[in-house]
């Protein structure tokens, strides 16, 4: 009997490379590997479960796990991380000099939903913004008409418009039509460097380590999902996938930390390294859910108390059995 082989749909980074060029072999496992960004493959995912195995959203498998929907079951591999307080966009003419003064504006997001999004809202409640204070403004980022990628219900006390028919959030920005902008990714128009857009976290590196300082959490975006019936019918294929995923992690963790030449194109790596681990100690970036309790804890709660999750999920219910815990010698 040959290997099983399998689609599986990632993003192009470091720690996915080995598996994609085959340094590093999943057990049992044929790969047909492709390298997507995030908005292809988790709507290619979601609408049409076009991948065996694909990088998800935490928050869109939340969403239909919490309804018994999911066409995937999750496997703690976080193959993404990422602090988001550099992710809030503002008109710099428009008095937001503080989190708090983005209550009563109009604040654009691409999809409600988005993971990033849920974080943000989850610091801004912790500077006493209230999800109900702002007024959501909903359309694509530089094409009009993105629609939410699953369906999901907002709060009662939650009001969302829809952006104007042809209109992009990046034009209103530019425009002043919004005040702001939250969102995974930059518009153009910061990019560019436009007049009266920046971040509303000036030193977003700073503000986020103080608050990882207080809280100990460093947010997960993505999963790695698993279709469920080719889950059950290979009962080893989701220990094969963390086993192989975390061995991929670690060589690029070995590479960046390989000073006789920088492995990314960007200078002061090693230094950045150095920080890093003296703010979130030696294992920077880690898979699994020993250790990761808190961080998923406070997701789960974030998105029940935002209205997307029907019930309040715990970390117990939302990986493959198989994942929770590993051999050792």
């Amino acid at each position: 009997m040959g290997k099983l082989q399998l689609s599986i749909a990632m993003g192009d980074y470091d720690r996915t490379r080995p598996i994609h060029d085959g340094r590093v072999q999943i057990d049992g496992v044929d790969p047909v590997t492709m390298l997507l960004t995030p908005e292809e493959m988790f709507f290619r995912a979601f609408r049409h479960e076009a991948f065996d195995v694909s990088e998800i959203s935490f928050s869109s498998y939340c969403v239909k796990h919490s309804k018994g929907e999911s066409p995937y079951v999750a496997i703690p591999v976080f193959l993404s991380r990422a602090f988001r307080h550099s992710s809030v966009y503002i008109r710099t003419d428009k008095g937001i000099n503080s989190p708090e003064d983005l209550k009563g504006r109009r604040i654009g997001i691409a999809e409600w939903q988005l993971t990033a999004n849920v974080w943000v809202r989850g610091i801004l409640q912790g500077y006493g913004v209230k999800q109900s204070e702002i007024n959501w403004v909903r359309g694509g980022m530089h094409t009009s008409g993105r629609p939410e990628k699953i369906p999901v219900k907002v709060p009662d006390d939650v009001t969302i418009e829809p952006a104007p028919e042809g209109a992009t959030l990046d034009q209103m920005l530019r425009d002043g039509e919004i005040d702001g902008f939250i969102g995974p990714r930059s518009l153009r128009c910061f990019d560019e460097g436009y007049p009266n857009v920046g971040r509303l976290f000036a030193d977003g590196m700073t503000a986020a380590s103080e608050h990882y300082e207080r809280t100990g959490i460093f947010p997960i975006m993505h999963l790695l999902g698993i279709k469920r019936e080719i889950a059950d019918a290979n009962p080893w294929l989701p220990g094969a996938l963390l086993k192989a995923f975390t061995k991929s992690k670690a060589m690029a963790q070995e590479a960046l930390q390989d000073t006789s030449a920088t492995k990314v194109t960007m200078p002061f790596v090693e230094d950045t390294l150095t920080m890093a681990r003296r703010l979130i100690g030696p294992e920077i970036w880690t898979y699994g859910v020993p250790g990761n309790e808190k961080v998923l804890e406070t997701f789960l709660d974030l998105h029940h108390r935002q209205g997307l999750s029907e019930r309040k999920l715990s970390v117990d219910e939302i990986f493959h059995p198989a994942t929770y815990e590993a051999y050792s010698l």
